[in-house]
């Protein structure tokens, strides 16, 4: 009874005019975004941070994740129609779903993909409604060596669970400890790394950092893709599917639920890889799995449900624990840290009105989404005709002013171009910068945890051994590192041996 108590008091929070308002305006904006090939919700999210700050911060996280759940909605409609993903967690539908509009069936995939990701997120929402305050209440009996062994487990299944290999990821999320480190050290009032630079004594912000590289960075990458839009035309009475495409769909939107929201509380792509584990086993289970591919249904129904039910399941850590799985979580984190709000164990108890007022609004959210994407489909495809030669300016003025309305500080607009050029270099050179930024989150916290246990234990690291659970979860992290290890030089050992029978 207590939970539908605590969100009858959240949907009082969310149906004001202001958050119903901020709830739609999220949506909408989060929609363009999946649009709109190379932005992305991570950029989405960063470039609409400062529009917040005018809000409490129940407002600005009902927008906030409006943008995060509507990018995976409108991810869809360029795979559909254009056979380009969105953003990344689309791709899978491609496969199916560009080929059913060349065979004049892309409506009814627009519907099913829509539908799909209703039915998901509406179940993803369920689970985060109950299981959020489950793990926080558990998670308040931690200590600070067992949140130092979590932090340290979730550094390194970010690592494992990056796009890249695990070689490659773990120097980036280091840079991104690294950089936490400069500043004010929090417990003995010591400057570090700063070099007599006063703007470095609060250490680098985050906003700036996550601006740069996912807003710029990303709009410099995406300034050189193909321009030439091939667009499938839809119209609002083909949108209907047939009775056999529904029924068809049904199996795998469940599956996908299931599947997406669990894949979703682990650290890294998981929406990617909910998308891609929904396919696989769609065309195991299929009769005829050598059709997936040429057009089938299953192949757009499942993975759409995947992936909009992961954005529920990254919820979970995110605000139970304080963890941000993945870039979009953390630049929200970022938000709400400005409006002086930490998500973690204490958060649902001591800000109830945030957490009920976002759960209620995530059930608004996904009946605004519905709405918008099936009867507006026109306008999205109008949309995809916008030159990016104007967007780029656009995103670039946003970025700047979004920046410097924070501290007023022209460093910051320095390091938000610094961090714009190295998330480019990054993504040209094929490394993932989003663990960096990650890091730079958890890093801080991770550092106050280990030390805070030596303090207490009076510099002995018996007290790791002392907790049960911290005891299990650094072993765990042990193995993983482990596995990761052996699985990355494996192949590099693969490629020497053929190297030296080469020569």
């Amino acid at each position: 009874m207590d939970v539908l108590t605590n969100l009858w008091n959240g949907f009082h929070t969310a149906l004001t005019l202001q958050n119903v308002y901020l709830c739609f305006i999220g949506c909408l904006w989060g929609t363009m975004v999946g649009v709109l090939p190379g932005i992305g919700p991570v950029a989405g999210v960063a470039l609409l941070i400062p529009l917040t700050f005018g809000t409490d911060p129940t407002g600005a996280i009902i927008m906030l994740a409006g943008i995060y759940y509507g990018a995976m909605y409108g991810g869809s409609t360029t795979s559909i129609l254009m056979n380009i993903p969105g953003e990344a967690a689309s791709i899978v539908t491609c496969f199916d779903g560009y080929q059913m509009a060349l065979k004049g069936r892309g409506g009814a995939a627009l519907f099913i993909s829509a539908w799909g990701s209703w039915i998901a997120g509406t179940l993803s929402i369920l689970g985060l409604m109950l299981l959020a305050p489950f793990l926080a209440d558990f998670a308040m009996k931690f200590g600070p060596p067992e949140m130092f062994a979590v932090l340290l487990m979730a550094l390194i299944l970010l690592g494992s669970l990056g796009k890249g290999s695990f070689l490659k990821t773990m120097p980036v999320v280091f840079l991104g400890l690294l950089i936490g480190t400069i500043g004010l050290d929090s417990l003995t009032g010591a400057l570090r790394f700063t070099h007599g630079v006063t703007e470095l004594y609060d250490g680098i912000g985050m906003l700036p950092v996550a601006m740069g590289a996912m807003g710029i960075g990303e709009v410099l990458s995406a300034g050189e893709a193909s321009l030439v839009r091939v667009v499938q035309q839809v119209r609002l009475r083909e949108l209907f599917p047939t009775g056999a495409e529904l029924r068809a769909s049904w199996g795998p939107i469940l599956r996908g639920s299931g599947m997406g929201f669990f894949i979703g509380l682990l650290p890294g792509g998981a929406h990617v890889l909910s998308s891609f584990v929904s396919y696989i086993v769609e065309k195991r289970l299929a009769k005829r799995p050598e059709e997936f591919g040429t057009g089938r249904i299953e192949g757009v129904a499942g993975p759409e449900a995947a992936n909009n039910a992961a954005a529920g399941g990254a919820m979970i850590p995110f605000l139970s624990l304080g963890i941000p799985t993945n870039p979009t979580t953390a630049i929200m984190m970022i938000a709400l840290l400005i409006h002086g709000v930490r998500p973690g164990p204490l958060f649902i108890s001591e800000q109830p009105q945030i957490f009920w007022g976002l759960i209620a609004s995530m059930y608004i959210g996904n009946l605004i989404l519905i709405i918008l994407n099936l009867p507006l489909v026109g306008f999205f495809i109008h949309l995809l005709k916008v030159p990016f030669r104007i967007l780029f300016p656009v995103i670039m003025l946003i970025c700047l002013v979004g920046t410097y309305s924070v501290n007023s500080s022209r460093f910051e607009l320095g390091i938000l171009m610094a961090f714009g050029v190295a998330g480019y270099v990054f993504k040209k050179i094929q490394y993932d910068f989003a663990p960096c930024i990650l890091a730079l989150i958890l890093g801080p916290s991770l550092e106050r945890a280990f030390r805070q246990s030596l303090m207490r234990s009076g510099g002995s690291f018996t007290i790791f051994m002392e907790s049960p659970i911290a005891l299990t979860l650094i072993v765990l992290t042990g193995a993983l590192l482990i596995w990761n290890l052996w699985r990355s030089y494996r192949p590099q050992k693969a490629a020497w041996e053929k190297a030296l029978e080469g020569e």
